[in-house]
């Protein structure tokens, strides 16, 4: 596992998720103010990046206009991925 700043536009978020507005608004007040505090975890398969946690964290920095956000980045196989869809 490693961290890295990974452009937002290169993360897939396969699963739709509803997010909470009010939580968003918060995150975005926070790391407006301080930083974006936890980084979201990612997994990356052929290259490709792949979320599926950090949502809330995802769309504060998405909306705040970020190019790029700070990603614990967990290498897998194409087997692991489709364990996460299913």
């Amino acid at each position: 596992m490693r961290l890295d700043d990974i452009p937002i536009s290169q993360i897939r978020r396969p699963l739709p998720r509803a997010n909470d507005p009010n939580k968003v608004k918060a995150l975005m007040d926070s790391i407006r103010e301080i930083g974006l505090q936890e980084p979201i975890d990612v997994l990356e398969v052929e290259g490709q990046y792949y979320g599926f946690s950090g949502c809330h964290r995802y769309e504060a920095c998405q909306r705040l206009g970020h190019e790029t956000i700070r990603c614990r980045v967990r290498r897998a196989p194409k087997a692991v991925l489709q364990m996460h869809l299913a």
